[in-house]
């Protein structure tokens, strides 16, 4: 079964375990080394830690290295933690941040090469090959989404079709008159572009298309049936992050039971959020990233903010690259409504399984004049549903309410809205707006 499974780098994803172990070990030294010896921010970082790269002997003493945060990103903004000179930095690439500042990483000509591998393994995992017409609706420019997939698909050999985010009539045509076989995008905007399509009356089983790979946000399982049931192709999870290298982290195979992590570029731990301990495969945390083999960017134990926790089953697949359980939220995402922890995909798997609303919600997070916070949940119904008789919007209003409380073990109130009435993503979805902080 092994030999059949598509794949791209068959020595490296199927590698033995004890083998990839001391691969990991030999890339940790090093790169300990060259931040030690090329990026003063971190050797100040790893004096202050008492440590030594001489004292780094492989992943066994990873948990001895301090941690790296987003804020060291923005203390050190924008060049300060490249460890190499600019010349041979090729690529800047930068993300949003609510400071102001963006989050900017660099690539040599190397990490650009690294990218396109591990995306490569990404899209082969999905049975994408040469002769495949690739429509990569992620947005190009400083997001890393949009390139990283363009890089995997021309490495394996298929055809980019760079229609970027937005203009989703147009995606519609392309998929139809392309012929296009593989959607790369957000799971929110894939949602879009069914509806759309629908909207049309485009029959998506009639279509060539085969697969998507969906990542930059979070997303539920009973997301990827609607999608699937929207798209008629298979929906995989892809996950990244720009600090880390962009797409390409991890990746889900076609037997959709987790995210293979390309371990051999990217060390993963999961920790405790509050005490920063590693907690045991299976149980969750927050996930953290050493890369192995960045050159320019290269960071030791970057706390991505993730949920996860690592999947120790072995995969149907036959990879022996670790796979990560899908993220269910992030641990700056997470609202804490009257002193419960809330994550919005929670909330989002209640709202996936009643068939009279749509995928489409937002969370409203507000704080009433007496202190007491109050959380609305708004969701569009479908448009047979909004048709009904008021008495039966209420009582999908009840139930919808009961379902979210029952999950949470908190009391939210819940507006049923015309379908087509909440904003639509063109990357990645806003579902909350939190007015807590407002006029305070």
């Amino acid at each position: 079964m092994h030999e059949s499974t598509p794949c791209w780098n068959r020595e490296l994803e199927f590698m033995a375990p004890d083998q990839l172990r001391a691969l990991q070990s030999d890339r940790l030294c090093e790169v300990v080394k060259l931040v030690y010896e090329k990026v003063p921010y971190y050797r100040q970082k790893l004096d202050d830690a008492g440590v030594k790269p001489q004292d780094i002997k492989g992943v066994d003493d990873i948990t001895r290295l301090p941690f790296t945060t987003k804020e060291d990103l923005r203390k050190t903004y924008p060049f300060d933690l490249f460890a190499v000179p600019m010349e041979q930095v090729v690529r800047i690439h930068a993300s949003s941040g609510t400071t102001g500042k963006f989050t900017v990483v660099g690539y040599t000509d190397r990490d650009v090469d690294t990218w396109a591998e591990v995306m490569a393994r990404t899209l082969a995992a999905g049975g994408t090959h040469r002769g495949d017409l690739v429509q990569n609706s992620y947005g190009y420019g400083l997001f890393t989404g949009g390139l990283g997939a363009h890089y995997g698909a021309e490495r394996i050999g298929a055809s980019v079709i760079p229609t970027s985010g937005g203009q989703t009539k147009r995606q519609v045509q392309i998929l139809q008159d392309f012929g296009s076989t593989v959607l790369c995008c957000t799971p929110s905007y894939a949602l879009v572009i069914g509806e759309v399509g629908e909207e049309l009356g485009v029959s998506f089983k009639d279509l060539p298309l085969r697969v998507g790979f969906f990542g930059a946000e979070p997303w539920s399982a009973t997301m990827r049936q609607e999608i699937e049931s929207s798209l008629h192709a298979h929906a995989l999870d892809i996950y990244g992050l720009s600090e880390i290298i962009g797409p390409g982290v991890g990746f889900e195979c076609l037997e959709k039971a987790g995210l293979h992590i390309n371990e051999d570029h990217f060390y993963p731990e999961v920790i405790d959020p509050v005490t920063g301990e590693t907690v045991a495969d299976g149980e969750m945390g927050e996930l953290v990233f050493t890369t192995l083999t960045k050159e320019a960017l290269p960071l030791l134990r970057y706390r991505t903010r993730d949920i996860t926790r690592v999947i120790p089953e072995p995969c149907g697949c036959g990879r022996t690259l670790r796979r990560m359980r899908r993220v269910t939220g992030r641990t700056d995402d997470m609202l804490i409504i009257r002193g419960v922890n809330v994550f919005p995909s929670q909330i989002e798997e209640v709202l996936m399984g009643i068939e009279e609303t749509t995928p489409n919600y937002v969370l409203v997070v507000d704080r009433k004049p007496r202190g007491m916070d109050e959380m609305e949940v708004q969701v569009e119904v479908s448009e047979k549903t909004f048709s009904d008789e008021m008495s039966r919007l209420e009582t999908l209003s009840e139930r919808i309410q009961s379902e979210i409380e029952s999950t949470l073990g908190l009391r939210v109130s819940v507006r049923l809205v015309e379908p087509k009435t909440l904003e639509r993503s063109m990357g990645k979805a806003r579902r909350v707006i939190d007015r807590r902080d407002l006029g305070e």
